[in-house]
């Protein structure tokens, strides 16, 4: 198998059966027949709706399918075999769609028409046809590079737009500029502006997804209000709710009432804590453990039942936990128990017939809740303290955490920061110093949780208010960014980044491997991408350029 697409891949990105994340080369084989299919249906959609018509059933399979191929999501082959099965169907489905609104159906790519069989036999012999590095020998490097870039970035995009999707949030114009630029990918280009100019586009659509999002988590839960979190747990039966989707932790809050279970956030999930409809639930005692690579340490210490909702999934065979722990949403792993349809009561079986938490462990509790609504809310006293000296630097410092050396850059940048500075934090990169003590100005906390990965949206509006109040362009501020990259999620901020023109960026602990010498000489030249290096050097000259 090749893979390139996460921190995670093998040097070159080659691995003969098994990759890192612990995918076995038959599922990214059925992965890549996915995503060329995928490609096909989006020609379709892309065509129906330049004739003005939309299926709702394409259009709702679509995030899902290519959400599935993320890093650390969906392992199971049963599963893969009935998305692309479904896929063909979907295919087909959005063929008809643009046939009756008289869509030119002339000149189609190959994924539009391209058959690789009915069987899991078929489609693994077919995979070679969809590997990303099919023409590499053709192309090169650098333009599948780009490719990729944009398969990538729209991989997180989709996770982004399902996330919102499920919480009953998405627009038709979103769904159709996605097949418009899934389309193009189907038609295999090699003009290296196009190419660049789809990656900005991928941002773009990435930024009005991140914004839908926010929409749906905050009318379905209201506005993320400043909030204590407890770290620790307390004394009694135990669920604990990792990944991004508080729709389903909604759902196991309302089942769990009342029955004596207290209920857990995990990882990317420490945010729903501050939300006024999540934390209403008495049940929700707050987080444990920290980052998704630590999972497997978490888990097994974990006397309760476990429920993976979304990406950040590693292996739970080897740590003794796979009995009592459940996927939901577009997460598989052969042989774990899956959710269907909201119905966590196995989960709750499983949680009542497990020892749960003894007694209470000493009281911990860090502050969440910044995201833009909480700190818009204070903008005059924000801007007083910039404008009176009191806040000189805002630093970004956040995105993916991961398990690779190297990433201890991003708390020695953190700790080392200025004392009249703020750091934002989204992601859970921030585990990486969240429960450091780094102080306050004026009663601010020096550290404020802006919330998951999908909320640099927040961070971003804060940054467009604060330079429209001080009457200048956001690279103008004093504001400074340290983005932890590991997989397509932070792949799609980036190029949202990279569309708003946002500079100077210190991207690590190691580049995508998809971004060739030549590929990344271009984004250093036209949006001063710096990769990491000596944290406290990398400070000196944040702080110089300020």
């Amino acid at each position: 198998m090749y893979c390139v697409q996460c921190e995670q891949s093998n040097k070159g990105g080659c691995a003969v059966k098994v990759g890192s994340c612990g995918k076995t080369a038959q599922v990214a084989d059925m992965q890549d027949v996915l995503l060329r299919l995928m490609q096909g249906v989006s020609v379709y959609g892309d065509r129906a709706a330049r004739a003005g018509a939309r299926d709702a059933d394409v259009d709702a399979f679509t995030p899902h399918a290519w959400f599935t191929t993320l890093t650390n999501v969906n392992f199971d082959e049963t599963r893969f075999a009935g998305l692309i099965s479904r896929a063909l169907e979907i295919r087909d489905k959005a063929k008809v769609c643009a046939e009756n609104a008289g869509a030119d159906l002339s000149d189609l790519p190959e994924p539009a028409t391209w058959n690789p069989g009915t069987t899991p036999e078929e489609w693994i012999a077919a995979a070679p046809f969809a590997a990303i590095q099919r023409f590499m020998d053709r192309d090169g490097p650098s333009i599948v590079g780009l490719r990729n870039l944009i398969l990538y970035g729209l991989k997180g995009t989709a996770a982004y737009s399902e996330h919102a999707r499920v919480l009953g949030t998405e627009e038709a114009a979103v769904s159709a500029e996605f097949h418009r630029i899934s389309a193009f990918l189907a038609t295999d280009p090699v003009d290296v502006d196009a190419l660049l100019a789809e990656s900005l586009a991928v941002g773009a659509l990435n930024l009005k997804v991140m914004e839908l999002l926010d929409a749906a988590n905050t009318g379905r839960f209201g506005h993320p209000e400043v909030t204590m979190v407890r770290m620790t747990p307390v004394a009694g039966k135990a669920i604990l709710v990792s990944g991004h989707d508080m729709g389903d932790l909604e759902a196991i809050l309302q089942q769990t009432a009342g029955l004596g279970i207290n209920v857990y956030t995990h990882g990317e999930l420490l945010p729903a804590n501050a939300y006024p409809g999540l934390k209403k639930y008495p049940h929700l005692v707050g987080n444990y453990g920290g980052a998704w690579q630590d999972q497997q340490k978490d888990f097994a210490a974990f006397p309760g039942a476990i429920v993976m909702t979304s990406n950040c999934l590693i292996n739970p065979e080897i740590r003794g936990y796979a009995d009592r722990i459940f996927t939901a949403g577009p997460v598989g792993w052969n042989g774990l128990p899956h959710i269907e349809d909201h119905d966590f009561s196995p989960v709750i079986s499983c949680a009542l017939a497990q020892p749960g938490f003894e007694e209470d462990a000493p009281e911990e509790r860090i502050p969440a809740g910044f995201a833009r609504n909480t700190v818009m809310g204070v903008a005059d006293t924000l801007l007083g303290m910039i404008k009176e000296g009191d806040v000189k630097n805002l630093f970004l410092i956040g995105g993916c955490d991961g398990a690779r050396p190297g990433r201890n850059y991003f708390h020695d940048l953190a700790v080392n920061t200025p004392q009249d500075s703020l750091i934002l934090t989204l992601g859970c990169g921030k585990f990486r110093f969240n429960r450091e003590d780094l102080g306050t100005i004026k009663g601010i906390p020096r550290v404020l949780d802006m919330g998951q990965c999908n909320d640099a949206f927040s961070a971003i509006q804060v940054a467009v208010a604060v330079a429209g109040a001080l009457n200048c362009e956001v690279n103008d501020l004093p504001l400074h960014y340290g983005i932890s990259w590991f997989e397509q999620k932070a792949t799609a901020v980036l190029l949202t980044m990279l569309h708003l023109g946002l500079k100077r960026i210190h991207l690590g602990p190691t580049l995508p491997q998809f971004l060739t010498p030549e590929v990344l000489e271009v984004l250093v030249e036209k949006f001063e991408i710096r990769p990491t290096g000596d944290a406290k050097e990398d400070l000196a000259r944040m702080l110089e350029a300020a």
